[in-house]
């Protein structure tokens, strides 16, 4: 018998992340949504989406008509809201954690409204479970300037950001990725949460495609976990499992990868490229099991996040059903009833 849980989600903000002047233009939401709504393996659909909150996707400054036009637009859709996309970074309104008293004012305000609008989607029963992601909006390189001060900062921002968190009801997951400062290796995210001190507020967001890269050392290679890549793998994923709010299913090819306005990041490929690295049904347990072998239940949604895939394959129907099968295997895999 197929599993029924973990529910299945596509991420939505694909369509913007990486687009741009320099790159390809940005697909619109509500083309998003209806080619997430238009899947079908075998009869499964996508349960829900995850949004991305800044234009011209879902604005971080929606009224409340707007949220009610939002979850209406997914209710037709029998789509629910997952997890929320916090936009913490300069150019979107934010400010870097670690920057000045004024730019991590401007981090906690975008916290603070993303938190917002998951309530108003919770009140209007469109989202039942989900986090808010934020990571440190600023750079490695600027927080090698000085590694013990910086992770200090951003541990302060994070556990301010918790406090607002926990006044809406919310969760925060910190999104480790290689180009984000004191959370570019596995290392040093253990450290910073273990800093924030606040494992039922804030946790860490798992995406295959750039935990990946941690075991490779890519911007910080004294971190590389040498020997077999599954092992390897395992090993980064066990030390982060515990924090593990939010996961996303994904496939790398063991290269970087920027568009647009996005440093470079693991790079995300199709779920069955053959370049891929990963056995994504295999990894995913190193993430969704625990040392006993049984599911964790951790999460209560999967997602994908097919960032900065080309318009083309985006568009591509095909694209969205091998990604929504893929989705099931890891499901059937580690899931539960």
């Amino acid at each position: 018998m197929s599993n029924r849980y973990p529910y299945l989600h596509n991420a939505m903000w694909p369509g913007l992340v990486g687009k741009g002047p320099d790159s390809e233009p940005p697909i619109d939401l509500d083309t998003m949504i209806e080619l997430t709504a238009a899947a079908s393996v075998n009869g499964v659909k996508f349960d829900g989406v995850d949004l991305f909150l800044s234009l011209p996707h879902t604005d971080i400054d929606s009224s409340d008509d707007d949220l009610k036009r939002l979850a209406d637009k997914l209710a037709a859709r029998n789509l629910r809201a997952g997890s929320l996309v916090a936009p913490v970074w300069p150019p979107t309104g934010g400010g870097s954690a670690m920057g000045s008293e004024s730019e991590r004012a401007a981090f906690l305000t975008q916290v603070k409204k993303s938190c917002r609008i998951g309530q108003k989607l919770r009140d209007l029963g469109i989202r039942k479970y989900g986090i808010i992601r934020i990571d440190s909006a600023d750079s490695p390189a600027h927080w090698a300037e000085d590694p013990a001060g910086n992770t200090k900062k951003i541990a302060d921002t994070f556990r301010q950001a918790g406090d607002i968190a926990e006044s809406f009801g919310e969760r925060l997951a910190a999104e480790g990725e290689i180009c984000w400062a004191g959370m570019h290796s596995w290392r040093r995210n253990v450290e910073l949460l273990e800093m924030v001190g606040r494992p039922k507020t804030v946790g860490f967001q798992a995406d295959m495609a750039h935990t990946m890269l941690f075991t490779m050392g890519f911007n910080a290679p004294e971190d590389a976990i040498p020997g077999d890549l599954h092992e390897a793998y395992a090993t980064m994923a066990r030390a982060l499992r515990p924090w593990l709010f939010d996961f996303h299913v994904a496939q790398n090819d063991g290269t970087v990868k920027g568009s647009g306005s996005h440093d470079k990041t693991g790079r995300h490929c199709p779920p069955n490229d053959p370049n891929g690295k990963l056995d994504v049904v295999r990894d995913s347990g190193a993430w969704l099991r625990g040392d006993d072998g049984q599911p964790t239940r951790a999460v209560q949604h999967l997602c994908w996040d097919g960032c900065m895939f080309p318009n083309a394959m985006m568009m591509d129907s095909h694209t969205w059903n091998d990604v929504l099968g893929m989705m099931i295997k890891v499901r059937d895999a580690h899931g539960w009833n």
